[in-house]
C-alpha cells in the first residue's frame, strides 16, 4: 500500500488547466536549458584540465636531466603518485592520453568547448593530421556522438571520400570538412560504393530485398550516417499508380540543401537493366506528379550488390543524368591499405 502513489481529482483538473500547463513548460525549458548550461561549462572544465595537465608534463619532460633521469618510465611513476594522492583516473594510459592531447593541439582553443573527453580520445587514435582534422570538424558540424564518430573512422570515412579527389581536393577536405556549399548536383551526393557493414550480414547469405530493406529501415539513424550531409527520410515502399498499375520505389529520401527526392531501390544481387528501366519510370513519376514549384529534379538510386559498368553505361545512354547505380558493400575495408592511397594523393 505504501508504494501506491493517489492523485487528487483537484490535481488531475490542474494538470489539465492550459495556462498551468504553459507555466509548467517554462520552467521545465528553464531548468534542461540550465542543466545543459551546466554539463557544457563542466566538459569544458574537465577538458581543459586535461590540456593543462598534458602541457606540464611535456615541459617537464623537456628538462634534459629530467628525461634522462626518468625516461619512458615517467608517465607509470607519476601515475602511481597521482593513484595515492587522487585516486582513480590518472593512471598511465589516461596521462599518455592527456600529453598526447596537448601535443597534437598545443592551442586549446580549436577544441575548446567543442568536443567532450571522450571525443577527442577517439581521435587521439589518428597519428595522420589530415584525417583527424577531418573528422574533428564533422564531428563538431554534425553534432556526431560518440558511437557515430567511432563508426565513421572504422568506416574509414575520410579515406573513402579522398579516394575521389586530387591533392587539393584532399587537403580541402582535411581542412574544411564537407562543405553543404560544395553540394550543388547530384554527383556531389551520390557515392559509388555504400558500406553496410552495420548491418551484421555474413557475405555469403543470400537475403531477400524485402529483408534487406527492412533491416536499412532498423538501422536508419547508421544509413543516414553512410548516405552523407542532407538527407533526410520520408517513407519506405512508397507507393505509385501509373495508368492503373501499382509501383512501389523501397526507400524514399529527401535531400534539403539540394531540394530534390532521392529514390533508392535495392537490389540483392546484380542489377539489370530492366531494373535500370524500371528506376527512369519512377524519375518520369515523381517529376511530372511530385515535383513542386523551386524543387529540383528526382534523383534515383538503384542499390545493388554487385555493378557491371559496361552494362550500366550502355542501360543508361541517353537517359537522364540523375539516375546512378552504386555498389553496398558488407564488410569494412582495410583501413591502412585506404589510408596508404591517400597519402600517394597527397604526396
Amino acid at each position: 500500500m505504501n508504494n501506491i502513489k493517489i492523485v487528487k481529482a483537484d490535481t488531475i483538473q490542474h494538470l489539465q488547466d492550459p495556462k498551468l500547463l504553459q507555466l509548467a513548460n517554462t520552467i521545465s525549458g528553464i531548468v534542461n536549458k540550465t542543466k545543459q548550461g551546466i554539463a557544457a561549462s563542466v566538459n569544458t572544465a574537465i577538458v581543459e584540465a586535461y590540456w593543462n595537465i598534458g602541457k606540464h608534463i611535456v615541459e617537464f619532460e623537456q628538462q634534459g636531466e629530467v628525461r634522462a633521469k626518468y625516461g619512458t618510465g615517467l608517465l607509470k611513476q607519476l601515475g602511481k603518485i597521482l593513484r595515492i594522492q587522487i585516486g582513480k583516473g590518472f593512471g598511465h594510459s589516461n596521462l599518455y592520453a592527456m600529453r598526447k592531447f596537448y601535443v597534437y593541439y598545443p592551442n586549446f582553443q580549436t577544441v575548446s568547448g567543442k568536443l567532450s573527453w571522450s571525443h577527442i580520445c577517439e581521435l587521439l587514435k589518428v597519428d595522420d593530421e589530415l584525417e583527424r582534422n577531418f573528422y574533428e570538424r564533422e564531428c563538431i558540424a554534425e553534432h556526431w556522438s560518440l558511437r557515430a564518430l567511432r563508426r565513421q573512422m572504422d568506416s574509414g570515412l575520410f579515406m573513402r571520400l579522398a579516394l575521389s579527389k586530387e591533392k587539393e581536393g584532399v587537403l580541402a577536405l582535411a581542412h574544411e570538412g564537407v562543405n553543404p556549399s560544395d553540394i550543388q548536383k547530384p554527383e556531389d551526393v551520390v557515392r559509388d560504393t555504400y558500406l553496410v557493414e552495420f548491418l551484421g550480414l555474413p557475405v555469403k547469405k543470400r537475403i531477400k530485398e524485402s529483408e534487406l530493406q527492412q533491416l536499412l529501415c532498423k538501422n536508419m539513424k547508421t544509413f543516414l550516417l553512410e548516405l552523407g550531409k542532407g538527407f533526410l527520410f520520408q517513407e519506405e515502399q512508397y507507393g505509385m499508380t501509373i495508368n492503373n498499375r501499382h509501383y512501389h520505389v523501397d526507400l524514399l529520401f529527401y535531400h534539403r540543401i539540394l531540394r530534390c527526392h532521392v529514390l533508392i531501390d535495392l537490389k540483392r544481387g546484380e542489377v539489370t537493366h530492366r531494373d535500370i528501366g524500371q528506376m527512369n519510370l519512377y524519375l518520369g513519376y515523381f517529376a511530372n506528379e511530385i515535383m513542386i514549384e523551386g524543387e529540383n529534379p528526382p534523383i534515383g538510386i538503384i542499390l545493388s550488390r554487385y555493378k557491371d559498368d559496361l552494362m550500366v553505361e550502355y542501360a543508361t545512354y541517353g537517359m537522364d543524368t540523375n539516375l546512378f547505380v552504386s555498389k553496398y558493400e558488407l564488410l569494412l575495408p582495410n583501413i591502412e591499405e585506404l589510408r596508404a592511397m591517400v597519402r600517394r594523393i597527397v604526396e
